[in-house]
């Protein structure tokens, strides 16, 4: 387990920052217009997760200044997420005065800014109020969070149409995207959907709140709404980047559907224009946002994205010099790397030149992420999440958690050492083999990639009575190895049919725990580099800024200048773990299909 030495959250996917109480943080004076030249010259990051609104300052360098943090309210009932835009609203202002202040930032100080959220689907009316999406009628509950599993069955009724954009999006539409939402809204919801003026994402969402310019991201409109990017490859290229007209819509897929009323008005309620990421909107922060904001006014401020392409900005040209010496010339190197955005959920992206046709995983997306590029995109539903799940949900976890706090270090981090121990004192040949008897396939919150069954259910094969420390440890363990077999299903899936990926990059908050970097590096039998700095995502974001205020010309001259390559992780050289990993690797996939097969007998049986 060696080859990293690091610390990590609590939380296997929490943010690193502490969180500020917002009653704590105090209004910045009013905004002014920006006119002169700062005194030195920063970016502004705004990252909105599932379970606070971070910003990060950044210098000319891509170094990480200051970040802070603050909270935002979420309600869970079985399969129904939601959020406030009201509340992530007022969590960002409270986030980005406090980040300045411990930067020692002034407004003028900011250059830039960009923002990057959760895939989320937001609701507001006319007048920019929030329209509910609940059940409850809570006028504050206007985000059907991007976790939120309420539209299955509408999932599956548009798949069943097999209409021509689905080929865009691995075969199939996820219950996570917005077509399916929208469709369980106007099902659902009838006042809510005749109140409703604009449907956005909440990245979108936010850059309209700060600039009052409703152009959608190409990002955002082209991995959840089914937008074809590609309409725009003729039209122009990012250095000429201006709003486009939002060309990429097919229209019978809305109207086959039963969502035609959203073509209506030359689809002003989901993106009447696009852009490219980073491409600068309006005239910068309104007033009215700087001052909210703690800015000045006319701020430039790019074109969002979703969070994890954020971090795919953030980190795919995190390459060792040497390596990005040697790949200058070679425009293919960065279409043999995939990005690892590891949080709550995990996000696998790779890019092409050329569109790549994958089943069961998302894309092709022209555009989405870099631009010009076509970007392919797996993941998993649950990774940080599931594991909080099974640590939490055990016997031993409180008592465990209370020794972690009596040594000062994360729980996470007291289980490491634990597995250290216990291999030593059973002579096991390497950590990894303790799980030679427990065996874990993750798909607690269904199957994203590569299988893409929403209905797949978590297995774990091998319990017995024990209920001890250590038996959490073991399954702690048995689970990362399972999601890394996931991950190695997904790269080989890519591979087999067309890419050529042969390094991965990682970040995101279990990016920082050494057991699930190794784990991922044996399993997949790659190396993984990780970037210099621990908060990709908010760099992506800044970096959007960076493009948004022209200093950088397009995305990826920004990326080559902002990313930087921090330590590498490689696979291990002993040939046993390979050959332990390959035989658990096809235990992983049995799983699987033993449960398709149970699932069968069951179905008939009911018949």
């Amino acid at each position: 387990m060696s080859g990293i030495r690091r610390t990590w959250p609590s939380s296997a996917f929490g943010d690193t920052t502490p969180l500020l109480a917002r009653s704590s943080v105090r209004a910045s004076s009013a905004s002014v217009e920006m006119t002169s030249s700062p005194s030195r010259s920063t970016f502004l990051g705004i990252d909105v997760g599932t379970g606070s609104a971070r910003a990060g300052v950044f210098d000319e360098h891509g170094k990480l200044l200051s970040a802070a943090s603050s909270p935002i309210q979420i309600w869970k009932d079985g399969d129904c997420v939601e959020q406030s835009s009201t509340d992530i609203w007022h969590a960002i202002c409270a986030a980005v005065k406090a980040a300045c202040s411990l930067a020692n930032i002034a407004g003028e100080e900011v250059i830039g800014l960009g923002f990057a959220a959760t895939c989320s689907l937001v609701a507001v009316d006319a007048d920019g109020s929030p329209v509910t999406v609940s059940w409850s009628g809570d006028a504050r509950r206007n985000i059907i969070v991007w976790m939120d599993h309420r539209a299955v069955k509408q999932a599956e009724q548009i798949n069943a149409r097999n209409s021509p954009v689905l080929q865009y999006c691995g075969g199939a539409l996820s219950p996570e995207m917005e077509p399916p939402k929208l469709l369980w809204v106007k099902e659902n919801l009838q006042e809510s959907w005749s109140m409703a003026f604009r449907w956005m994402d909440l990245s979108d969402w936010l850059a309209y709140r700060a600039t009052g310019d409703d152009t959608r991201s190409l990002c955002t409109t082209v991995c959840k709404w089914t937008y074809l990017g590609h309409a725009h490859m003729q039209q122009i290229s990012e250095n000429g980047s201006r709003d486009m007209e939002a060309r990429g819509w097919d229209d019978d897929f809305w109207e086959e559907i039963g969502l035609g009323d959203l073509v209506e008005g030359n689809h002003a309620k989901i993106g009447r224009s696009v852009a490219f990421p980073g491409h600068p909107l309006g005239s910068g922060l309104t007033p009215a946002a700087a001052k909210e904001l703690g800015l000045l006014a006319g701020t430039p401020v790019g074109t969002s994205l979703i969070d994890a392409h954020a971090g795919g900005v953030g980190v795919m040209e995190s390459v060792p010099i040497s390596d990005s010496e040697v790949n200058e010339a070679d425009k293919d190197a960065i279409c043999r790397r995939m990005v690892l955005v590891c949080g709550t959920s995990t996000c696998h992206m790779a890019v092409s030149q050329s569109k790549v046709f994958i089943p069961g995983v998302w894309g092709p997306f022209w555009s989405a992420m870099v631009p010009e590029y076509w970007l392919t995109e797996g993941g998993q539903s649950a990774t940080g999440a599931l594991l909080d799940h099974i640590v939490e949900n055990h016997v031993a976890s409180a008592h465990l958690a209370n020794r972690a706090a009596s040594q000062r270090i994360s729980l996470y981090e007291l289980l490491n050492k634990m597995l250290i121990s216990m291999a030593s004192e059973l002579n096991a040949p390497f950590v990894s083999a303790l799980t030679k008897d427990l065996h874990v396939l993750p798909d607690f919150h269904g199957n994203r990639s590569p299988i893409a069954d929403p209905k797949s259910k978590g297995m774990i094969c091998g319990l017995t009575l024990d209920t001890s420390e250590k038996q959490l440890a073991l399954l702690y363990l048995a689970t990362v190895q399972g999601i890394a077999y996931g991950t190695r299903h997904i790269v080989e899936h890519c591979n087999a049919h067309g890419h050529k990926i042969d390094t991965l990059l990682a970040c995101g908050g279990l990016a920082k725990n050494p057991v699930y970097i190794q784990e991922h590096a044996d399993i997949v039998g790659c190396s993984i580099i990780l970037p210099r700095e621990n908060e990709s995502v908010l760099l992506g974001a800044a970096i959007l800024g960076a493009v948004g205020s022209k200093k950088y010309s397009c995305l990826r001259d920004a990326m080559k200048a902002l990313n930087a390559a921090g330590e590498v992780i490689h696979s291990s050289k002993d040939p046993q773990v390979k050959k332990y990993h390959d035989a658990k690797y096809r235990i992983f996939r049995q799983l699987y299909e033993q449960q398709i097969s149970h699932r069968s007998v069951m179905e008939q049986a009911l018949q």
